[in-house]
């Protein structure tokens, strides 16, 4: 697989991400966010603390006020050298010193904040002694929407990571399936996405036989068999964007009742694509996909949603899912993954990342989504 590598954001993309969310913050009647470590600062600052610790680190944006990164002084070297550092002020704090002070001077002593959903609970408890009179809300909750619009580099970077994973399965329909461990087809993945330009695998699913029923199942010890349905979800991290792809295989030549079932899945994955496009509410997606299946005499064994967001991780607002009303826009980038799980005997899902375009949708994975027959 070639391609050229794709150009670095730049402070000058950071910034502008910070100046959105700062405008999203103040039209959502917050006074500014606080992020912590994690997938929001990273998409706004480009920056990874070597660890996250017990030492406060966050980032301050309010409307109308230049960003703070709050940091130890013994990280303030990595800080600045993170790719949006020219578009923060750094303000670091030794140890042995408050950094819930040094915070607190930043934020408006009465204000009510959007805060990282994965903040440690000492930090927010520090926040709330050192400013009694403010009030929190979780970022998700507060600005669901903030990372959910891709721009056309954002877009280009899961394009590549979605064709890494197509590459991906086309090598591994390849290797023998049958009298192997779940966990050697699933060491095999992950071997293949890294060998595909991935630096994270951040999952290998191999659900053979009756472990498919299990949408989360992972790898374990089970030896598939000849005869077997094995659903295959993986995905990770390329060039800091996601993927994750679901293709179900079976060894050998499959019973009618199997290809039934897996047709059936098929069509509700195209129904649900097909629902794709500019202000269509976000649960029309998984009311489409979950139609097919429920006409089918199968909807009991649809246990979850149709799709998540994707971006700088795998799983991130948008769902699909019923009574989110939130309208698709273009850019947006999400997963359509409808299955069928018969406990006790197999499962099958069919996953691809879905981006929303002006008339329509695009997928960003491409294999064939018929049944592949492996050895």
């Amino acid at each position: 697989m070639t391609g050229t590598t794709p150009a670095p954001f730049t402070a000058a993309d950071y910034s502008a991400r910070m100046e959105r969310a700062a405008r999203a913050a103040a039209d959502a009647g917050l006074a500014g966010l606080l992020v912590a470590p994690g997938p929001d600062m990273v998409w706004l600052t480009g920056y990874t603390p070597t660890a996250v610790t017990e030492r406060l680190t966050v980032l301050v944006l309010a409307p109308g006020r230049d960003p703070v990164l709050v940091v130890p002084t013994l990280e303030a070297p990595d800080a600045e050298h993170a790719a949006g550092a020219a578009a923060l002020t750094l303000r670091d704090w030794t140890d042995g010193k408050d950094p819930y002070a040094v915070t607190a001077g930043l934020l408006d002593d009465r204000g009510r904040f959007g805060i990282s959903d994965n903040t440690w609970a000492m930090h927010l408890l520090g926040l709330q002694r050192a400013l009694p009179d403010t009030s929190y809300a979780s970022l998700t909750d507060a600005l669901p929407m903030l990372r959910a619009v891709k721009d056309a580099a954002e877009l280009e970077l899961l394009a590549a990571a979605g064709a890494a994973a197509d590459a991906t399965f086309e090598e591994i329909r390849k290797v023998p399936f049958a009298g192997r461990r779940e966990s050697d087809v699933g060491h095999d993945l992950a071997g293949l996405l890294r060998r595909f330009g991935h630096s994270q695998v951040d999952f290998t699913i191999v659900g053979s036989g009756p472990n498919g029923a299990n949408p989360h199942h992972e790898v374990g010890d089970r030896v598939i068999q000849p005869g077997d349905m094995v659903v295959l979800d993986f995905g990770g991290l390329k060039d800091g964007y996601g993927s994750d792809t679901t293709r179900t295989v079976h060894v050998g030549e499959p019973t009618e009742e199997e290809r039934r079932v897996h047709d059936v899945v098929r069509a509700a994955q195209e129904a649900g694509f097909r629902a794709v496009g500019p202000g269509v509410a976000c649960q029309e997606v998984d009311r489409a996909a979950r139609a097919v299946i429920a006409d089918a005499g199968y909807g009991e064994y649809f246990i979850h949603r149709t799709g998540h967001g994707i971006g700088v991780t795998t799983h991130e607002p948008p769902y699909m899912i019923e009574g989110e009303e939130q309208p698709l826009v273009p850019g947006m980038c999400f997963s359509v993954e409808p299955g069928i799980y018969l406990p006790g005997r197999f499962g099958v899902r069919i996953e691809d990342i879905v981006t929303v375009t002006e008339d329509g949708g695009r997928r960003l994975n491409n294999t064939t989504r018929e049944m592949v027959i492996v050895d």
